[in-house]
């Protein structure tokens, strides 16, 4: 397990009479991903500017493994890296190439440059493209790259700043199971984003943030439990057209169910109390309906109706 960690300590970003970072305390420690979830200028990338010394705070401070990133910049970025917003890549240079000029600007032994590079390649399934010109990439091959640039070192803390922003949906499916991948190994990753979805699948833990002010951090579940108390959010789906006589016959009238709506013609979505245990308790009712059930899962919705409410008490 690792032992990394990040950490806020009364961080504030102030332009002028405008504040971007208002008093943000937070500290994350060990192997996990968190995603930083906020709107477009909620100060997610100000805050990730912060941490890698791309610009100063008015005050507090910004730690990385324990080490003051301001004063004492070379030891605290040693062992992580950073993705932040959209950097371009030479597009006469190959994936090989442009990762050793990365390699070289880190300052990394010449003799581990190649297994790092072929290691990093591998990571984001770009093996096949490694001697490949850049210039001829999509844009999510592209952010591939990018991403196997921040594992060039093997870095314990890894920030990334909104990584499938500008991709297509494949694009961004693509980049999204590549980072739930980078979870496997000892990192600690900090990723922010302004989507509830891409949060609920990719991350472990999210820290809410909106004008600068941090609203929560914990677990998905914990964050959502301490605002919505034991209420839960799941969607059913089925292998056809759900008629509506079995909804309000069958499914709305199974012990602990509250409400039920339809999504689409196959799927429903079933707002339910008592938590975990009932959750287990109408899967199996369901089952046992035998209505054609093929899948259910918790619904992003939930977070998103916790972030909603909250943004709104800020405001």
């Amino acid at each position: 397990m690792s032992d990394s960690s990040i950490e806020a300590i009364n961080l504030t970003k102030n332009y002028g009479k405008f504040t971007a970072l208002d008093n943000l305390n937070l500290k994350l420690e060990g192997s996990k991903c968190v995603g930083f979830l906020g709107p477009n200028g909620a100060g997610k990338t100000t805050t990730l500017k912060i941490f890698t010394d791309l610009i100063k705070p008015s005050s507090g401070s910004a730690l990385i493994n324990g080490l003051e990133v301001h004063g004492n910049k070379k030891k605290a970025l040693e062992n992580c890296s950073a993705l932040v917003e959209t950097p371009e890549i030479y597009p006469y240079m190959s994936t090989r190439e442009a990762l050793n000029l990365v390699a070289d600007l880190k300052g990394l032994p010449r003799s581990d440059r190649k297994r790092m590079i072929e290691e990093a390649v591998s990571e984001v399934k770009m093996d096949e493209w490694i001697d490949a010109k850049v210039g001829k990439f999509s844009k999510g091959m592209k952010q591939r790259i990018n991403i196997a640039s921040t594992l060039i070192g093997y870095p314990s803390v890894i920030f990334l700043d909104e990584p499938t922003t500008g991709l297509d949906p494949r694009g961004m499916a693509e980049v999204r199971e590549i980072i739930k991948s980078l979870k496997k190994k000892d990192r600690l990753i900090f990723m922010s984003s302004h989507l509830l979805n891409e949060v609920s699948d990719v991350c472990d833990e999210v820290a809410l943030i909106d004008h600068g002010k941090l609203l929560a951090y914990g677990t998905l579940e914990d964050v959502t439990a301490r605002f919505s108390g034991d209420e839960g959010i799941a969607d059913a789906t089925f292998s056809g057209p759900l008629e509506q006589s079995s909804i309000d016959k069958d499914v709305s009238r199974l012990t602990n169910v509250i409400s039920v709506e339809r999504v689409n013609g196959n799927t429903i979505r079933l707002r339910f109390k008592g938590g975990q245990r009932a959750q287990e308790g109408i899967l199996a009712d369901l089952v046992s309906l035998k209505l054609g059930l093929v899948e259910f899962k918790k619904a992003f919705s939930k977070l998103e109706d916790t972030y909603m409410s909250l943004i709104q008490e800020g405001n």
